[in-house]
């Protein structure tokens, strides 16, 4: 189901040629719950970009993939132990958040997380943004903190042990495959 490419490229004004991105970190679910949920949106249909292991070469996010994040209808971001170790992935839930406020559908998965830890930064989550701290411009770091915050305000999913059916998100996307 892809649509059109607008030129313009930002938020507000995008045509959507994806049906959803999937926002993850890679060294905690690329292989396994990440590479499922892949297969299975793309056999209901849905014209799904994930990143490959040749995309993230450097510490910038790059052009190509925040204009991935803008083309696509759903953003679907896996939370995952490592995932606010990455800037990248910070970098993109900041993108998504934005383009959330443009009404792109946003769905957050906690992976073996926790919730209330990432809306509250603690364990692994606020180790790595302390670290973060000491690297990075402070208001950029904040910004992260935020968008992790709102992103918990979400309805989002939970996985712990077990099957999560895709069916269970095609409710809260609000297309028919």
């Amino acid at each position: 189901m892809a649509l059109q490419i607008n030129e313009g490229g930002s938020c507000s004004t995008a045509r959507f040629i994806y049906d959803v991105f999937l926002s993850f970190r890679g060294e905690d679910t690329r292989y396994n719950f990440t590479s499922h949920l892949y297969k299975a949106l793309c056999d209901k249909g849905f014209n799904t970009f994930i990143d490959d292991d040749n995309l993230q070469k450097g510490e910038e996010i790059s052009t190509g993939l925040l204009k991935a994040i803008e083309l696509s209808m759903i953003s679907i971001v896996v939370f995952s132990e490592n995932f606010a170790s990455s800037t990248w992935c910070l970098n993109e839930l900041v993108k998504i958040l934005e383009c959330k406020n443009f009404g792109q559908i946003v769905l957050p998965v906690f992976y073996k997380v926790n919730p209330s830890e990432v809306r509250k930064q603690e364990g692994k989550f606020g180790i790595a943004l302390t670290k973060h701290e000491e690297k990075h411009n402070k208001d950029k770091v904040q910004s992260w903190r935020a968008a992790l915050t709102k992103a918990t305000d979400l309805v989002g999913f939970s996985y712990k042990d077990g099957y999560v059916s895709i069916t269970t998100f095609l409710p809260f996307c609000n297309i028919k495959h």
